[in-house]
Formats: C-alpha cells, sequence, structure tokens
C-alpha cells in the first residue's frame, strides 16, 4: 500500500518508520533538516527492541500526499487548516484519513477544511526527534480507531507492522482520556522540564492532578460525553508506563517552537467558558506555558 505521512515529527516518523520497515511505499512530508538526512541515510528507527535505518520517501512538498491510499496526518493542531490546504489539491479520492492528533477536534477539523470524511485515531505512545532522520522510541505505540467499512483492514495492517490497533465504539470518549492524560502532564513537564517519572514524584502534584481531572471531568460530562474506564488511574499509569518521557509541550518550549497547548488546557478552558464550568486549574497551567512561549519568542529577538 502506498502511505502518506502528512507531519514527519517524532509521531509521524515512528508510524511512518514502522509501515515502511513492514514493506509498505511510505513517504513522509516533513521538515528540511528531516528530509535531507532521510533521503541521505533513510529513517534511523530507534526503538526499545531494535536499532535501524529504513528506507522510505521524504520530501518537503505536500505534494508527496499525492495517490496515497492511506494518509496519516501527523501535523500539530496549530497547524490543521495550513495542513488541510495544501494537501486538498492533491488527495486520492478514495485515499483513508486518519488523524493522529492531539486534542479532540483536529478530524472535525480536518473534514469541514477537505470537505469529506477522516476518522480520528488516539495515539499512546512516547518518541522523540532526537536528530535529523533520527527517530527515538520510548514506550507504547498503539492506536484505538472507531468502527468502519475498513477498520478490519486497518487493524490487521498495523498489526502486520507491529502497531496494535483497537476499534472502539466511543471514540469520543478515548480522544477525551487522551485529552485529559495531556492536560495532566503536558503544562507541568514543561514548565519544569522534567520527564513525567520526576513530575509525579513532585510534593503536592498528585493532588494538582486530582484538580485538574476533576475539571475537565466536568467539562466532559457537561459536554454530554462519557469517558470509559477510570480516567484517574489512567493518569497515574502514564508515569509508570513513560516515566522518562518529557511531554510534546515540554519538547516543543525546549526547541523554542510554538507548543499545542491551546488545544489542551486551552481547549478545555474555553469549552468550559462556553458552558458555564470554571477551570482555574487548567487557566493557570494555560497561562504559564504561553507566558513561557512568549519569554522565548522575546529572548530569540
Amino acid at each position: 500500500m502506498k502511505i502518506a505521512v502528512m507531519g514527519a515529527g517524532a509521531v509521524g516518523c515512528y508510524y511512518g518508520g514502522m509501515l515502511a520497515r513492514a514493506g509498505h511505499a511510505v513517504v513522509l512530508v516533513g521538515r528540511a533538516q528531516h528530509v535531507a538526512a532521510i533521503e541521505r541515510d533513510g529513517l534511523l528507527l530507534d526503538t526499545q527492541t531494535f536499532r535501524e535505518h529504513v528506507a522510505l520517501a521524504a520530501t518537503t512538498d505536500a505534494g508527496g500526499v499525492a495517490g496515497a491510499q492511506l494518509l496519516l496526518c501527523c501535523i500539530k493542531s496549530t497547524d490543521t487548516a495550513a495542513a488541510a490546504a495544501a494537501m486538498a489539491p492533491h488527495l486520492a479520492a478514495d485515499a483513508i484519513i486518519l488523524s493522529l492528533q492531539n486534542g479532540v477536534d483536529n478530524a472535525d477539523r480536518l473534514e469541514a477544511a477537505l470537505g469529506r470524511e477522516v476518522q480520528p485515531a488516539v495515539v499512546y505512545v512516547a518518541t522523540e526527534m532526537a536528530g535529523p532522520g533520527h527517530v527515538k522510541h520510548h514506550g507504547r505505540g498503539e492506536l484505538v480507531i472507531g468502527p468502519s467499512p475498513r477498520s478490519a483492514e486497518l487493524v490487521a495492517l498495523f498489526a502486520a507492522a507491529g502497531v496494535p490497533v483497537q476499534v472502539s465504539d466511543n471514540v469520543a470518549g478515548a480522544l477525551w482520556t487522551k485529552l485529559i492524560i495531556n492536560c495532566a502532564w503536558n503544562a507541568l513537564s514543561a514548565i519544569t522540564q522534567l520527564p513525567y517519572g520526576r513530575v509525579a514524584a513532585g510534593a503536592g502534584v498528585d493532588q494538582v492532578m486530582r484538580d485538574i481531572v476533576a475539571e475537565c471531568l466536568a467539562v466532559a460530562q457537561a459536554a454530554g460525553v462519557t469517558l470509559p474506564g477510570d480516567i484517574h488511574q489512567a493518569v497515574a499509569d502514564i508515569a509508570r508506563s513513560m516515566p522518562g518521557q518529557l511531554s510534546s509541550t515540554a519538547q516543543d518550549l525546549a526547541r523554542g517552537k510554538r507548543s499545542e497547548i491551546d488545544h489542551l488546557n486551552g481547549y478545555v478552558l474555553r469549552r468550559g467558558e462556553a458552558l458555564g464550568i470554571a477551570t482555574p486549574v487548567n487557566r493557570a497551567l494555560h497561562a504559564l506555558v504561553r507566558l513561557l512561549e512568549d519569554k522565548q519568542g522575546q529572548d530569540a529577538r
């Protein structure tokens, strides 16, 4: 199968690399420094169980998605609209489009921009770009998708590449679960520049996370979303399954990049305001991360 990955950062490179390693024709659409390294040496896929260079195509041009039967959209939430506009002229009419993005509304935003179905996928993987064309995998890697006429095909395709995929009748609940996990961990990891294990060990952090989760749950309930399982346990499990992982927000701040905080704690803040739910802890975390982003922007100037 020809597969395109729009947004070849850590998440896109990991899944694209795993699929290419399984024999699929994969093209990564990403930044110039990564594309140059991949064209020269292949993608360095550095996982917990193997480390190898994987041959695949890479380009900086959104036209690289042309002819793809499966498109994985792995761009930052802040770039969704721009990426949709860049991809739209090149997408095959029968392409399956999966949104592997943080936040809960990116698939809807892509659908509105593209005028076609986009399936959300909930991503649980710990990865980072350790250098140009070098993706480092720290743990996990599973996806959650909704039922569709081609969901069985997708499950089999990813399974053959070593990627577990679960089909859920409650993808909205799964997306909100991931959102709440991100709200609990991302900003705290970013502000402190500490990995999850060290954040969890901090004095008073457990209660702060309970306050974050309680606010998110109140907003989700008011929005009519039912969450599967024990969300407090799901939040706690992150420190055990990914103790050495810095959040994506922390990685963005460390590199002087704009983060997705507006689509994480900021999203809960906005939805809470619309629904009449107070979210003071999420508001404070959102404001602190934005201040750090603004400070870095000023320092760069």
